[in-house]
């Protein structure tokens, strides 16, 4: 999550969604304004007590988080904007990315069918690096009665067309977002699945398709 008070936003990041390049390209407007520096200083005395005094929100903090601890008036007055991703295409990104960043994480795994099949295991232990793009995408958007509580929903699969239009509402030059954590050697995400792991993934993020609107062929 990245909030400019001088710029009157927030951003609200989900994994695996774009949010790497996009929080690169605005981090530099989060301390600017009156209170960026105290914004600053209590950034790194949370770092420095290893975020146990809570003064900052979490990277994939979600909306609702924001919502209850900045005042109502504060929240309501700020353009609030998230990126979502097809469901199907997440998790074949998320599958890239742990066997890069974290490959220990998929000890004895060696297909997306076996990651799919240990992702979605009801009988195994939290793991952060694979359930935090298991979480669904709807859940950072709404409150707890299931109301949309951001302003803009862009999608990574138009995400420079929607950056510019965030851009043009916010006040600031666009630009071409940098591709951050780009995934090399993969094929289109319809070519990893079975019809046993699409119907998996499908049903598991049903209400993300629901609301977002994505197909598994398109």
């Amino acid at each position: 999550m990245l909030l400019s008070l001088k710029h009157n936003f927030l951003f609200v990041h989900i994994a695996k969604t774009g949010g790497t390049s996009v929080r690169a390209t605005l981090s530099k407007y989060r301390y600017q304004g009156p209170w960026g520096v105290p914004m600053f200083l209590a950034n790194k005395l949370d770092q420095i007590s290893g975020h146990r005094i809570g003064a900052k929100f979490p990277r994939h903090a979600k909306a609702i988080a924001a919502r209850e601890m900045l005042p109502a008036e504060l929240y309501d007055g700020l353009f609030k904007f998230v990126f979502v991703r097809n469901p199907w295409d997440l998790q074949v990104s998320s599958f890239f990315h742990i066997r890069k960043e974290r490959p220990h994480v998929l000890e004895g795994v060696e297909t997306f069918e076996q990651f799919v099949r240990l992702k979605f295991d009801p009988e195994r232990p939290w793991n952060y690096m694979l359930d935090t793009s298991r979480e669904l995408q709807r859940d950072y958007v709404v409150d707890l009665r299931g109301n949309r509580i951001v302003d803009f929903i862009g999608h990574y699969e138009s995400l420079q067309e929607d950056f510019d239009t965030i851009c043009d509402r916010i006040g600031i030059p666009r630009v071409a977002l940098p591709h951050r954590r780009k995934a090399e050697g993969r094929d289109d995400f319809r070519r990893y699945y079975t019809d046993e792991t699409a119907r998996m993934v499908g049903e598991h993020y049903r209400e993300d398709i629901e609301m977002f609107g994505y197909r598994f062929d398109g």
